[in-house]
């Protein structure tokens, strides 16, 4: 294959080089997962069923074919799980019907009854609703620890402490974490690590390279890049894949095919779509940072951002979603700036290419680590509008903000 480019991202002067792929990134995503036997269609077909059918009883018995039943996968799938695992330098990828599912399926992997799992304390809130619902009724304990633990984070584990669960940045506050040096931790006393790495997709941040074992991503945001799938990604390594492919089979939580489809047209886009969003995002949130109403732009790339070090050693640049905290304003103020809003949506999920806008409730985004600020907490995706445009539709929504002062 090509020597693979530079990914040329808008960052700061300070921001890390990217780094060198296998292969040029750019003509990867647009050949992988080809085959002669699509008759030369560039898109993989959609395969829909449950049945397949054997050519004698003793393939039937002994299981003698690539595949057996809808359930455990077809060709769709499996153009798309071995496109990821190539991307994301894993063993092996699972498909799922939404990102939540694969991060169920992925914790379901390592944890049982009478396990202790340590998780960051800015994970996305549907994980802590799973962590203390779910795995608390099967009997596993679960603890939160500050997103930098430092060198206290080796007291945090326990005897039965079978897994590390991070995500970085932080869902809300973004907050970027030592990944190589959490893991490592993590390895020395026996615990699988998994992260959340949506935001980076393996693009930005090979999870995998530094030390992560099952890598999981919700393929809703920019995998699918139009907010018309679900989707959930989970790429383990050689130690992780078996059992992960297993409790995947068990518990039969696959994707549909057409969402696959999407997803596979969604692959071939990925790195134009996650450079471009970056660049809007990081001129925005420049723009942000000298506006009177903002106390503090939370962005990873932003020498004051929580973990900004780490982002520069590690990263190989920055995505459309970041956050920004405002001076104090009422809930009345926020709500006339939001409402008016013409541009920015205020919905969940984020990836496509539309720009959102949703406020953070702060009574969610800490148990383990206090969250100092007082003012309300915004959180941005920034899609391909003209960056223009969305300055001018915020600049109006500060302007009914302040009205009444």
């Amino acid at each position: 294959m090509l020597n693979a480019p530079k990914l040329q991202l808008p960052l700061p002067p300070d921001a890390p080089a990217p780094r060198a792929r296998r292969g040029a990134t750019q003509t990867f995503l647009t050949h992988a997962a080809r085959s002669k036997a699509f008759h030369g269609f560039v898109n993989p077909p959609i395969y829909r069923g449950s049945t397949v059918l054997f050519e004698s009883m003793d393939d039937l018995v002994h299981g003698r074919a690539e595949f057996t039943y809808g359930r455990k996968g077809n060709p769709s799938l499996r153009a798309l799980e071995q496109a990821w695992s190539e991307l994301a330098g894993a063993a092996g990828t699972i498909l799922c019907g939404s990102g939540l599912a694969a991060i169920t399926t992925a914790l379901l992997s390592v944890a049982r009854a009478g396990d202790h799992l340590l998780v960051a304390d800015t994970v996305y809130g549907p994980v802590r609703e799973l962590c203390d619902g779910l795995l608390e009724r099967f009997g596993v304990e679960v603890s939160y620890f500050p997103p930098d633990p430092g060198e206290t984070f080796g007291d945090y584990f326990r005897n039965n402490t079978a897994a590390v669960y991070l995500e970085s940045p932080g869902s809300l506050t973004m907050e970027i974490q030592d990944v190589p040096g959490l893991a490592s931790v993590a390895h020395e006393h026996g615990a699988c690590v998994l992260m959340d790495n949506t935001w980076s997709t393996p693009l930005l941040f090979d999870a995998h390279g530094a030390g992560v074992d099952i890598s999981i991503e919700a393929g809703t945001k920019y995998l699918g890049g139009a907010s018309d799938l679900l989707l959930g990604v989970a790429s383990a390594n050689a130690a992780y894949w078996p059992m992960l492919q297993k409790t995947h089979n068990m518990l039969g939580c696959i994707a549909g095919p057409e969402d696959v489809f999407l997803a596979l047209r969604g692959f071939r886009t990925l790195d134009l779509r996650i450079r471009e969003s970056g660049r809007r995002a990081l001129e925005l949130a420049q723009w942000l940072r000298a506006r009177p109403e903002v106390c503090s732009v939370l962005h990873p790339a932003f020498e004051q951002s929580p973990g900004h070090g780490y982002w520069k050693r590690d990263y190989h640049g920055a995505s459309g979603l970041f956050s920004v905290v405002l001076e104090p304003f009422s809930q009345q103020d926020l709500a006339r700036m939001l409402d008016g809003l013409s541009l920015f949506g205020m919905g969940y999920s984020w990836g496509g290419f539309e720009s959102l806008i949703t406020p953070i409730d702060h009574d969610l985004v800490r148990t383990a680590s206090p969250w100092s600020h007082t003012g309300p907490t915004l959180r941005l995706y920034i899609g391909l509008e003209d960056v223009e445009d969305l300055k001018q539709d915020l600049a109006d929504g500060f302007s009914r903000l302040t009205g009444n002062r």
